[in-house]
């Protein structure tokens, strides 16, 4: 979990099936040293589970993901430029019972993430 170690949560708005919220990136991380030394870039993998914590966070309950059919990393998110980045997660549940989710990440006019997939 990434949640108050790598990134904290803030301004968390739950409608229906829609979550907005801030994230307020550790710089000081250490996950940073090594992605990349003196130019500190957030991995996709973390992105990907910020996604998934706040899907969690959304209908309280664990997840797994089965499909993703569109991950699109569009800009990198360096931590000293863009420390806090917006979510949004939206989501829908089939008659299946899996959960199809539509999100992305972004600061100010750029996008930095988009994902659509299903999880479980």
């Amino acid at each position: 979990m990434l949640q108050e170690d790598f990134y904290t949560t803030s301004n968390v708005v739950i409608e229906g099936n829609a979550l907005k919220a801030l994230l307020s990136l550790s710089v000081s991380h250490s996950i940073f040293a090594g992605h990349f030394p003196g130019h500190p870039v957030v991995p996709g993998v973390c992105m990907m589970q910020m996604v998934k914590e706040m899907l969690e966070l959304q209908i309280a309950r664990e997840t797994r993901m089965e499909k993703a059919s569109m991950m699109k990393f569009l800009n990198m998110i360096n931590p000293q430029v863009n420390s806090n980045v917006s979510i949004d997660v939206k989501h829908s549940v089939a008659e299946d019972g899996k959960i199809n989710v539509d999100a992305q990440l972004y600061g100010d006019a750029v996008v930095f993430f988009k994902f659509k997939g299903v999880f479980y």
